[in-house]
């Protein structure tokens, strides 16, 4: 076992300088057989869930921290010194060595974002006194405060700063010396190591890491390139003046710090201190208060009475088989403990309706849920349509539940603004989303930095595939015309060389178009938070981290359909013509002839061309028909749609691969057509539960080969025994 650990790392959340993804840093820990490995990004805490828990399951200890931007005196004084804006903040590595320490971690990268930006996210010295605990800070690289000081205003200083430092870490406080080969490195370590002797402050060795291996230090100079919008032959650009901050063997350090054993030495005793422990099985929902004129005790209770009492208005009498569907959703709604996140979709959806805000009908695994259908949540009758309500809510894989709600486009914030007003202001904010590099962009982006002629870089990215998850790698093995160009010439051999290694970074932070995150008190206990340069606060984790963490997110969509389709029910009602869009017929022919002649233009997920076309093949005559193109037009299942309408049209037999098929694929001509057919096939065939089932339907539309395998191998095990 390696006795050195790396604790300085950027990874490509230090967005356009870091190249390193995520796994990359974990799988080269692994490799030089490392106890542990810190994640220390730019001012920000982006990647730090998808790390520890990649790390945990590589078996490392993993160590979240970041490089803090600190500024030189408030963190509310914004104006460059000497109109130098790197004046303007300085570096310092923070670790999390335990909970406190992450949640202070947090509210400082949260701080820097909402009340410190300038230029960067900056902190100051009060929020580090009053948010210290539970942290180790290292005094960084030579954008340190504290070599910064030894190269540009003395010893004295210097030591000045190093003992406000160690004052408010204690023991915790660490003099980082780093061998880059760069002159002023060299210069300021001497000054570094003279303030570790004369005030007993440990010195620690650590590399900044950038990059991955040596050889990328011309790919990630395009980076650096790509972030300022400089061309690589620009004399003036900002550019790294070494190839040494890539990820170093044990043996490359210690040759690297030959004279200080010691310093390799504590890196391994700073990363035993670090023993972040998070639970990802808690869920931590916002709390729904029962009016009080209500005489029942829990969530449980309350949501069984309103639930029925929906019941009774959608239905009149309740039948058994409804009665029989409410109480399998609800015993498995209790048992999760999920009625809270059912009270409070209802209660914003039923703001929406009484305020004339208009609300879809229901979309995705949300309308196979008969609670809300009752609630009011949806406009959808599962019975009605065969929904099942496992592929919403499994019993058998504990997450949280996913309503996606369509709201007016004009007005989805009056929504997010009233449950701002419900649950709090600093517990509701929008979620971050992270832009990309992909294939063809990220050709654009290094063909521009490398000065070739933007003619032949769209035509080599023009013959990259445009389907999804297409990568450089799959283009060449795809278009051998790509390949053959780009053997042919050393430049655009360059090109892809450097897209390969800089392909799949994040670009930039943007604001998810829907998502939302309520949590029950100040969001900064669960997530750091993120200021877009428009202004827009967002959580710093995206929706899989959040996810991962147990908070509540939920999707508000803003849909112009439905902007257009109120838009014109008040334009009719002006005009005498009153319609209730909840209750127009389903089986009008004139309607359908209009989808038969692809006369479909501005109509929600029927106007592309290519739709129109298989429109006017397919003759739609009921909704069902409508409902079976809209899913089978997606890549994959796009392949059956000639098939589906020839056996619609009877030009084709309709067959069955088995008997026990044609009860669950009638309707759909003996094609499977719907992720509900699949776990029915796999209920009625091999014997799965309905949550069984939901994991196979899951294993599926993820293509994760070892997922399938193990699922395929249960079902055919299941056949036989049937």
């Amino acid at each position: 076992m390696s006795k050195f650990v790396h604790l300085h790392n950027h990874s490509h959340y230090s967005l356009l300088d870091g190249a390193c993804r995520v796994e990359q840093l974990i799988e080269a820990a692994v490799k030089c057989d490392m106890p542990a490995i810190a994640l220390t990004d730019h001012g920000n805490m982006f990647g730090a869930i998808e790390f520890y828990k990649k790390a945990l399951k590589a078996g490392l200890r993993p160590i979240i921290g970041v490089e803090a931007y600190v500024a030189p005196g408030s963190r509310k004084e914004k104006k460059a010194t000497k109109s130098n804006v790197s004046d303007t903040s300085y570096h310092l590595v923070l670790l999390a060595k335990n909970l406190e320490g992450y949640r202070n971690l947090m509210r400082l990268v949260s701080i820097g974002y909402i009340e410190g930006f300038y230029y960067k996210p900056r902190i100051d010295k009060e929020v580090l006194q009053k948010y210290h605990e539970g942290l180790i800070a290292l005094s960084a690289c030579l954008k340190g405060e504290v070599p910064h000081a030894l190269l540009n205003r003395g010893y004295e200083v210097a030591k000045k700063i190093a003992l406000e430092y160690r004052e408010i870490f204690g023991d915790d406080y660490y003099i980082e010396i780093q061998n880059h080969g760069i002159e002023e490195e060299n210069k300021a370590r001497q000054g570094l190591i003279e303030l570790s002797r004369e005030l007993s402050i440990p010195l620690v060795a650590t590399n900044d890491i950038h990059y991955l291996k040596r050889e990328d230090y011309q790919p990630h100079d395009v980076l650096i390139c790509i972030q300022t919008g400089k061309d690589r032959n620009d004399p003036n650009r900002l550019r790294y003046n070494t190839d040494q901050i890539y990820f170093k063997t044990e043996q490359e350090m210690q040759k690297a710090f030959a004279e200080f054993p010691e310093a390799l030495r504590i890196t391994e005793e700073i990363a035993s201190k670090c023993h972040l422990l998070l639970n990802f099985d808690e869920k931590h929902l916002p709390k729904f208060h029962i009016p009080a004129e209500e005489r029942v005790q829990t969530l449980d209770e309350y949501l069984e009475k309103i639930v029925y009492e929906g019941a009774r208005q959608r239905f009149g009498e309740i039948t058994q088989e409804v009665e029989a569907r409410l109480q399998h959703e609800l015993n498995i709604i209790k048992k999760m403990g999920y009625a809270g996140y059912f009270l409070i979709v209802m209660d914003f959806v039923q703001y929406a309706r009484q305020n004339k805000i208009p609300v879809g009908p229901g979309r995705g695994s949300a309308a196979g849920s008969l609670v809300s259908y009752c609630l009011g949540i949806t406009n959808i009758n599962p019975l009605e349509y065969g929904l099942i309500f496992e592929r919403f809510l499994n019993p058998e894989r504990v997450t949280m539940p996913d309503i996606d709600i369509d709201f007016c486009y004009e007005r989805r914030e009056e929504i997010i603004d009233y449950v701002k007003r419900k649950y709090g202001e600093k517990n509701v904010t929008q979620i971050i989303t992270f832009g990309t590099m992909a294939a063809r962009a990220v050709i654009r982006d290094v063909g521009r930095v490398l000065n070739i002629r933007y003619s032949d870089v769209d035509r080599i990215a023009k013959m990259i595939p445009p389907s999804p998850n297409m990568t450089l790698e799959k283009a060449l093995e795809l278009v051998p015309e790509l390949k053959k160009l780009v053997e042919e010439n050393e430049t655009y051999q360059q090109l892809l060389q450097y897209s390969k290694v800089l392909e799949g970074l994040a670009r930039h932070a943007s604001t998810h178009a829907a998502g939302v995150v309520i949590t029950p008190d100040e969001l900064t206990n669960y997530t750091p938070l993120y200021k877009s340069p428009q202004g827009e606060i967002t959580t710093q984790y995206d929706m899989k981290a959040l996810e991962d963490i147990g908070v509540l997110k939920m999707d508000f969509l803003g849909l112009r359909t439905l902007t257009v389709i109120d838009k014109t029910i008040r334009n009719l009602a002006q005009k005498g013509i009153h319609i209730d869009i909840d209750k127009i017929p389903l089986d009008d022919p004139e309607t359908y002839e209009i989808f038969a002649n692809g006369e479909t233009v501005g109509i929600f997920q029927f106007e592309s061309s290519g739709m129109r076309e298989y429109l006017r093949k397919l003759k739609p005559q009921c909704l069902e028909d409508l409902i079976a193109m809209n899913a089978l037009y997606r890549p994959g299942p796009m392949e059956w749609i000639d098939d589906f309408i020839q056996r619609k049209h009877g030009q084709k037999k309709i067959e069955y691969l088995h008997p026990a098929l044609e009860p669950i694929l009638r309707e759909t001509y003996g094609i499977i057509v719907y992720q509900e057919q699949v776990m029915r096939i796999a209920s009625e065939l091999a014997g799965f539960s309905m949550g069984k089932a939901d994991l196979l339907r899951r294993a599926m539309g993820k293509k994760i080969p070892q997922l399938m395998a193990e699922q395929r191998n249960l079902f055919v095990e299941g056949c036989r025994k049937r």
